[in-house]
Formats: structure tokens, C-alpha cells, sequence
């Protein structure tokens, strides 16, 4: 039986798909389009069970097909489940906001940080809802958190499996799911809970979509695949629009239907967008701001800010007001990392998504070319246009953005690596009897393994032998393709098997090091100890961290050490942000901070704190009263007896506490389940509240506790911002209670003297 990628290719003249039985049907000429990718069944057969269809799939799949895709999807599941509630909490910044939406309707809307409505998180609510929805149903606990995200990641997946499945071939699909599902930063990003997750599946979505509309020139497709972006601008904002050139671009050349049209279905797909993501931002925007709480990360209390500004333009130029730290401005360096064209491949950020990146660049090459003589409205060409073109769009900004930029954020690529390579590597081997696709998928496999070799010998103490057996397998396969695919067609598929086991080898060893771990706090990296290390001209001591930063923030003296056994150490004294990072220390303070990590355990150990940190990824939070970057990054550990203060007359507050900071406040609220304000939201530079509003909230008895950072502000480094001037005034006002190792200030009680 002929698969859809044998219809595919014949269109091309191309032998038929010899991933089934051999065949011995002639090649037909080009033609100008494509047939559509599934059969109608004939009016007379009678229609299936459920469950039957279920398992059996479409009629014209391999029988092997569907089962094997379900179980692509159960093994998914089971690999992202596991060793789930090791990450507790995760993100407790967004954590709490879930807290707050399960407890408050109205914070559930717009996004807060508290059920007290005080201020937002400094992104739309879309991703939190799913979260607050579990939360409200299964109660608050890091299953209820997480699992919603577990869920994505297999709808991502299935995803990517079904748009490659459509158009090429059953097995085609099944590499890229894999491929998907192995990615290590796809691992982390699909188990944890900040809005990339989301953000990842729609964008799969609208791929998906646009190449359905490409096929039929249905408007709906269109419009499906606007909604799917606008419901991701609710998710990260201006993010979701990265790829919308490739798929409005593609959509307009190859979509089956005439010019006018097009531009009139391009138009409806726009106003669905608009509609999709604009009705929650028109409704904030209009909303009374005396009666909503504030926007966090704006500095006007504006989503429009917020979202143009810091969470926009701010982010590719580093002009980010509110940000702890610009990024490099267009000098190549900067906080955030290195930037240029290799940025997706060096020490920070290639083991966390590059591992198929050469691989997948060399087929999209092999794809394009391969059906260059198509018709305009090939779906085959199309398909390589569109998800390829999302690549190449997202790659391309996130190499040269200078502002705030993390390693995570890289999951977003993850569908179109392995969309590509699913496609790219199904093309070749119907085509592999030539010459130049056997030679071109070989190099593709060569350059996976060579590339595997590289990334794994980064990391040098781990699985120190994988590195040997992925590059000897990649190029045994690579020979195998070139010349035994001539010869027999099991010794090319033994050789194929080998090179994908040889591919996938290196990122499954880092994804089941992901899963392994535990991972919290704002900043969280996929991977063995090592696997994302600070570097290039981003300073002094710039080769000792590892997803975090330890160096000082401006105006304050501290002296940081990092001790690295087996590893490269370095110490950077004074002040200043590049090559280093928060090692514990705030604007205005005295303090030394140490980090000290230990091969391949990453223990880290800081003043104030509670020894170390199993695991990597743990930026140190100070123990008991939190404060300083720690607690701007990772949150505070909260004690028993800091917790029974806060819980104690706590019905009779709007808040029981207020804190600099929302990772902060988070760690409080979370402990108690009761609102913590977060002054001066997630970097505690938002001037929100100011202190006139402050005063009067205490005044009408709505907050009990401030809770002491020690440091006399948030992370702008100015002892006149709003946090600054807020904690001035309680500590010269109010008496001062110890709790633990935290000391927090009662606003019910005056200072005496």
C-alpha cells in the first residue's frame, strides 16, 4: 500500500517510500500540485469501532503505525512523569500565582501574584489558568502544578508527529516525536512550570495549521493556525509572533487558491489573531486601575508597556527599565551571554537544544533543494518552508537579542528541529538510491555524531565513554548509508537504525539526567553538572557558573569565591554584573558569599544558608529570612516557627506580610497559603505600591508583617526606589520580631523609644 509520502514524492518523480514493502510503480512527471494526503474511504465499507480506529489509524498506515505512535505518546508520558515531585513547587513565582488564581477569581483573570490582587506577574495569565484549574480541582501540590505541563509536552508531540505523519511517512513522524520528546531542555521546560511550555505547543499548533490550510486552501486552517498564535501572545507576548513572517510568507507563495484570496484568508487569520489575543489585553486596559491589581514589570502600570517594553523590544535591544541588567547592547556580551551567530552552539546553550541543529540545517538544505522543481503549491516544499522558516526565524533572534535571555527559552525550538529532521531524513531515504541524498544524509548523520562528541566532551566526567561510541557509531553509520544502501535494503536500514541510536544517544543521556533532578527557582538548566557554563566575553569568572549567577550587583561590596573541584575555579571581587551574577549579595550590602561546587554533585553552600543544595540549578536561596539575590532568584526557605507567626490572626489580614521581591514573597505564600505582597514585584524594582499607598494599607490594618531582605531595596540598586523608601520607613517605625532566622516587622506595633 502507498503511503502519503509515496504520493509526495511521486509528484517529484522520486522512488516510492521503501519504509513498507518494496514497489515497483513507475515515477510519475511534476505536476503543479499535490493530491490531498488522505483517502476518502469508499461509501460502502462500514465504519469502524472506536476503539478499532483508535488502534488501527488511518486504513493506508502500515499496521504497525498507530501503535507504535501511541506508544511513542504512553513512553512520553511515563518519561515526563517520572521523579515529577522532586521539582516541588518549581518556579514558586509562578507557583503562587496559581495559588492565588485557585483561591480568587479576579487573580485567576488578570494574573496575580497574590489572592490579595496586589500586583500581576509580569506575563499574561494564559499559561497559569490550566495550572490554577488543576490546583482548584486537585488541591495545591507540585502534581496538580506540574502534570498540566506534562500534558503539553505530549500534546507537543503528538503534534509534531501528526504534521510529519500527514505529509511523508508514518516512521518519519515517529523520529520526530522522538526527537522532541529526547530534547534535554524539552525534559525540563515540559516538566516545569513557567509559560514556555505552552508557548511550545501552540507554536506546533499553528505550524500544523498553516501546512493543513497550504494543502486545501481552506480558510479555516488559517484562521486555526491565527488563534493559536494570539492564544500564545496570552502566554509570552511578543514571543508567539516570531514565527508569523515564515507562515504569513509561506502561506501567501504556495497556499492552492488565488492571489486575492490569499491575501483576504491572510487578512481573516490576522483579525482571528487580533480577537484571539487581544480581547484579554483590551479588557485590562480598560479596566479601572484603582480596582485591578497592578501590572507587574511595567513601571506605569500598563500592559502595553509591559509588553513593548520589557517583555518586547527591551528584550533584543537589553533597554529593559526594571531589568536587574541590561544585556550587551549590540557589543556582543553582556549578562545575559554572549551573543552572535554561534549562540545557539556555545558552552551556555548547546548542550541544552543543539544536539540535531547541524543535523537539521543540513536536511532542511536537502529538503529545499530536493523539491526546488515542485509546483508552487507543493506541500512537501511548503512543509520543509514552514517549519524550517520558524527555525531559522527563531534561531535568528535569539543568537543577537542582548536583553534578558535564559537558557530555557530554547524548548521553543524544539518542534522545529525535530520536525525537520523527521522530514528531511524521510526525503533523503526515499531518495537515498542517488547519489547526492545518500551522501547528504550520511553528512547529516555525521554531523549529529561529531557534534554529539563535542557537546558530551563538555561535560567530560559524565559518561565519559558515550562520547567514543557516538561518534564511531555515527560515522559507521554514515558508510553504511553511502554504500550499503546500494546493496541491500536491510543493511541500509541496520545502517539508518545506527545512526539515529547514534544521534539521539547523547541528548537522551542528558534528558534522563534532567529527570533525575529536582529543579527550582527562576533560572534552571537541562543536564549534567557543566552542561550550561557561563563563558565567552561575558567578564572575570565568567567559566565557574552554571545557570546562575555569582558575582555582585552594583553598589555593594561583596566578595564572591567559587571553589570547583576538578573544574575550573575563580574568584571576582568589587562590583558589576558580567561574568558573574547574584552570589547572595543586594544593593548597599557588606557581604561575602561562597559558592562551592563539587564535581558533579553541584552542591553549592552560602552565607545565611542551609549548607547546600543537592543539585544543580539552585542558585542558593538564603535560609529562613530570604533578602538578597538569592531570594530575588530562588526564593527563601521558610521555617517552622517563621510560619507559625505569619498563619497566626491571618483571616484578619488582606496580607499577612509584604516582602521585597516576588520569589520572595512567593516562598511565604506558599508555605502559608495566605497573600504575601510582593513589593516591587519579581525584581522588586516595579514601583508598586508606592509609599503613600503603603502607609494607607497599613494604616486600615490590611497588612501584618514586613518580612526583612536585608538589603534596603530591590535589585535597582537605588536606596530612593519605591522598595528602598518603603523599607526605610518600616524599620525606622515599626518593631522588629525574629522568627527562625528571619526577621520580619509587625505593622500593628510601633518601635518603642
Amino acid at each position: 500500500m502507498t503511503t502519503h509520502f509515496d504520493r509526495t514524492t511521486h509528484e517529484g518523480g522520486a522512488a516510492p517510500s521503501s519504509w513498507g514493502p518494496p514497489s515497483t510503480a513507475t515515477p510519475a512527471a511534476p505536476a503543479a500540485a499535490e493530491p490531498a494526503p488522505s483517502a476518502a474511504p469508499q461509501g460502502g465499507e462500514p465504519k469502524q469501532p472506536f476503539a478499532r480506529r483508535l488502534w488501527r489509524g488511518r486504513p493506508e498506515d502500515p499496521r504497525w503505525a498507530r501503535p507504535a505512535f501511541l506508544g511513542l505518546l504512553a513512553a512520553t508520558l511515563l518519561l515526563y512523569l517520572w521523579n515529577l515531585s522532586a521539582s516541588g513547587y518549581a518556579n514558586s513565582f509562578y507557583s503562587a500565582a496559581v495559588q492565588a488564581g485557585s483561591r480568587s477569581w479576579k487573580a485567576f483573570f488578570f494574573g496575580s501574584l497574590d489572592a490579595g490582587n496586589a500586583i500581576t506577574v509580569d506575563k499574561p495569565p494564559a499559561s497559569l489558568w490550566p495550572m490554577e484549574l488543576s490546583v482548584r480541582v486537585f488541591g495545591l501540590n507540585s502534581w496538580a502544578i506540574l502534570v498540566p505541563e506534562v500534558l503539553m509536552g505530549v500534546a507537543t508531540v503528538a503534534v509534531v508527529y501528526a504534521a510529519v505523519r500527514r505529509r511523508f511517512s508514518p516512521a518519519a513522524g515517529l523520529i520526530a516525536g522522538a526527537v522532541l520528546a529526547l530534547t534535554p531542555v524539552a525534559a525540563l521546560m515540559f516538566r516545569f512550570n513557567n509559560p514556555d511550555a505552552m508557548l511550545a505547543l501552540l507554536m506546533a499548533l499553528a505550524c500544523y495549521f498553516t501546512v493543513r490550510g497550504i494543502e486545501d486552501g481552506r480558510t479555516k486552517w488559517l484562521m486555526w493556525a491565527g488563534a493559536a498564535i494570539g492564544f500564545a501572545f496570552l502566554a509570552k507576548t511578543l514571543q508567539a509572533f516570531l514565527i508569523l513572517p515564515a507562515l504569513a510568507f509561506v502561506y501567501a507563495v504556495c497556499a492552492p487558491v488565488p492571489l486575492r484570496k490569499r491575501l483576504g484568508q491572510l487578512a481573516a487569520a490576522t483579525a482571528t489573531l487580533v480577537v484571539s489575543g487581544g480581547w484579554w489585553v483590551a479588557v485590562v486596559e480598560l479596566w479601572p486601575a484603582s480596582s485591578r491589581p497592578y501590572i507587574g514589570g511595567s513601571q506605569n502600570n500598563s500592559f502595553l508597556e509591559l509588553t513593548f517594553g520589557y517583555n518586547g523590544f527591551g528584550r533584543l535591544s537589553g533597554d529593559e527599565t526594571g531589568s536587574v541588567g541590561g544585556g550587551g547592547g549590540g557589543t556582543g556580551s553582556g549578562m545575559w551571554g554572549e551573543t552572535g551567530w554561534n549562540r545557539m552552539f556555545n558552552s551556555e546553550i548547546g548542550g541544552q537544544i543543539s544536539w540535531l541543529l547541524p543535523a537539521a540545517l543540513i536536511l532542511l538544505v536537502a529538503g529545499l533543494v530536493a523539491t526546488r522543481r515542485l509546483g508552487r503549491t507543493s506541500v512537501t516544499r511548503a512543509s520543509f518552508l514552514v517549519w524550517g522558516g520558524s527555525l531559522l526565524m527563531t534561531v535568528i533572534v535569539f543568537s543577537y537579542m542582548a536583553g534578558i535571555f535564559h537558557q530555557y527559552y530554547t524548548v521553543a525550538l524544539a518542534p522545529y528541529i525535530a520536525a525537520v529532521t523527521g522530514m528531511g531524513s524521510a526525503l533523503l531515504w526515499e531518495k537515498r538510491r542517488e547519489t547526492w541524498a545518500s551522501i547528504t544524509l550520511a553528512a547529516a548523520v555525521v554531523a549529529g555524531a561529531a557534534w554529539g562528541y563535542v557537546l558530551l566532551n563538555r561535560t567530560s566526567d559524565y559518561l565519559p565513554w558515550l562520547k567514543y561510541l557516538v561518534l564511531v557509531g555515527g560515522l559507521a553509520a554514515a558508510l553504511g548509508l553511502i554504500f550499503a544502501g546500494r546493496v541491500s535494503r536491510r543493511l541500509a536500514l541496520g545502517a539508518a537504525a545506527v545512526g539515529l541510536v547514534a544521534a539521539l544517544a547523547g541528548p537522551t543521556a542528558y534528558t534522563l539526567s534532567t529527570l533525575q533532578e529536582g529543579h527550582t527557582g527562576s533560572i534552571v538548566t537541562a543536564g549534567p553538572s557543566g552542561a550550561s557554563v557561563m563563558g565567552g566575553r561575558g567578564g572575570p569568572g565568567g567559566g565557574g557558573m552554571r545557570g546562575g549567577f555569582g558575582g555582585g550587583m552594583p553598589g555593594q561590596n561583596q566578595q564572591g569565591q567559587q571553589n570547583q573541584q576538578n573544574g575550573n575555579g575563580g574568584t571576582q571581587n568589587g562590583n558589576g554584573l558580567p561574568g558573574g551574577g547574584f552570589g547572595g549579595g543586594m544593593p548597599g550590602q557588606n557581604q561575602q558569599g561562597q559558592q562551592n561546587q563539587q564535581g558533579q554533585q553541584g552542591q553549592q553552600g552560602q552565607q545565611n544558608g542551609d549548607g547546600g543544595t543537592q543539585g544543580q540549578n539552585r542558585q542558593g536561596g538564603p535560609g529562613g529570612g530570604g533578602g538578597g539575590a538569592g531570594g530575588l532568584l530562588n526564593g527563601a526557605s521558610v521555617s517552622s516557627q517563621a510560619k507559625k507567626l505569619l498563619e497566626t490572626d491571618a483571616s484578619k489580614y488582606t496580607w499577612v506580610a509584604a516582602a521585597i521581591g516576588a520569589q520572595n514573597a512567593a516562598s511565604y505564600q506558599l508555605s502559608t497559603g495566605d497573600p504575601v505582597m510582593a513589593i516591587g514585584g519579581f525584581n522588586g524594582t516595579d514601583p508598586s505600591p508606592t509609599l503613600a499607598q503603603f502607609k494607607k494599607y497599613v494604616a486600615d490594618g490590611k497588612i501584618h508583617y514586613f518580612i526583612s531582605s536585608g538589603t534596603g531595596g530591590g535589585m535597582g540598586g537605588s536606596g530612593s526606589g519605591t522598595s528602598s523608601q518603603i523599607t526605610s520607613w518600616v524599620e525606622k517605625n515599626f518593631k522588629k520580631v525574629t522568627a527562625g532566622s528571619a526577621t520580619f516587622y509587625d505593622l500593628t506595633q510601633k518601635a518603642s523609644g
